[in-house]
């Protein structure tokens, strides 16, 4: 077994797509309309036939406080490895991204948190 999809609830799928692909580097896979939404998914270039990432609408009323909740607490939505954490976080700091948290070493994990200008704190993680 292994994990073939998962989501990250958006506010906007247009806002999203943009700063999933051209910020964060993941490439568009799927872009299917679906009402007035889309089945809208990114991969990793690295992975284009790897785990799927779904930029889920936030329209169940169960997620504006769902995700509220995280963001106030500091609870990321997801989590993606990098090869390098301060690297990334120099890159994407460049581009003009938010940081909740520089990064931070814990052992052999060194991790950063990011917002997504999505509704959703994103952390970016390594091990040594």
């Amino acid at each position: 077994m292994k994990i073939h999809l998962t989501s990250v609830f958006v506010d906007d799928q247009d806002n999203a797509l943009r700063f999933y692909t051209d910020v964060l580097g993941f490439v568009k896979k799927h872009d299917v309309p679906m009402g007035t939404d889309r089945w809208l998914t990114v991969v990793s270039p690295e992975e284009p036939d790897g785990t799927e990432l779904l930029l889920e609408p936030s329209g169940h009323p169960a997620v504006q406080p769902y995700k509220t909740a995280l963001v106030q607490d500091g609870i990321p939505a997801a989590s993606f490895a990098v090869d390098d954490v301060q690297a990334e976080f120099d890159r994407l700091r460049g581009l003009g991204v938010y940081f909740t948290q520089e990064p931070l070493e814990m052992g052999p994990v060194t991790a950063a948190v990011l917002d997504d200008t999505c509704g959703n704190l994103i952390q970016i993680v390594h091990s040594d």
